[in-house]
């Protein structure tokens, strides 16, 4: 009887001792929350030039190294399988979208990490019907679903833009795919549904398309989402990689 007491009391407190420990634990969702705070934190000190290009080229190299890291570990990405991309536009056709047909993709002069660079555009301008500017599609008077285009981790966001505000982007939204190792960009969003932190499969909805930025909000820019992708490199710093050919091909999605 005493025995088995003390047996019983020995396997309690094992159980304690795992149960403490295990509260202590970073598990990959808590690291990779964290390393996705860091990573919106070097967008903010570089837009407000708290930090010089070489600082935070060096933080982001080593944030990009950790969430690819992290992610590896749980990775099922197979290179046999075709990528699987969705239209970012909720019920629209890439060829009565794409601003330009994709003319305006320019990557002279562009450094992620320079508040100050001017000149660049290597992204795709993807734009919806709103004559009004209502950020209501004209004919069905709906918000346009923004759709991730590939699967991901949703790495950074931000809501906190206002019509007095000089920020270029407007209220963006940032996905990591670790099977194509690149960051997909969406910025001037009316509204964010996601998280930093959380996983999304291509065709989900991330927010909505709109006119938030400091350009976006002008009467001369008609609504669109900005779409850039950059592939990251093997030092894990950002490269401007043209996704026209994936646009054309992306599976769209009705409403």
């Amino acid at each position: 009887m005493f025995k088995s007491k003390f047996i019983w009391q020995s396997a309690a407190l094992l159980v304690l001792i795992a149960l403490m420990s295990w509260s202590k634990t970073e598990y990959p969702a808590e690291q990779l929350l964290n390393y996705c705070q860091q990573f919106n934190q070097i967008q903010i000190d570089v837009r407000e030039q708290k930090v010089s290009p070489d600082s935070a080229a060096r933080a982001f190299q080593e944030v990009m190294k950790n969430i690819r890291t992290t992610l590896t570990a749980f990775d099922s990405c197979d290179p046999r399988n075709q990528p699987k991309f969705v239209y970012p536009l909720r019920g629209y056709l890439p060829k009565y979208s794409i601003g330009g047909r994709g003319r305006g993709y320019r990557t002279t002069g562009f450094n992620l990490f320079d508040a100050e660079a001017r000149g660049s555009h290597p992204a795709h301008d993807l734009f919806i019907k709103d004559g009004n500017q209502d950020n209501l599609d004209d004919h069905r008077g709906n918000p346009v679903d923004l759709l991730s285009f590939s699967p991901g981790l949703v790495v950074a966001t931000d809501t906190t833009w206002q019509p007095e505000s000089e920020l270029r982007g407007g209220n963006y939204i940032w996905v990591y795919d670790p099977c194509l190792n690149g960051l997909f960009y969406y910025a001037h969003n009316s509204r964010v549904v996601v998280q930093p932190g959380q996983w999304v499969e291509a065709g989900q909805k991330l927010g909505e398309v709109g006119r938030t930025g400091y350009n976006a909000w002008k009467e001369r820019s008609p609504t669109h989402v900005h779409m850039m992708y950059l592939k990251i490199n093997n030092d894990y710093l950002p490269e401007p990689a043209n996704p026209l050919s994936w646009l054309w091909e992306a599976e769209v999605r009705g409403w």
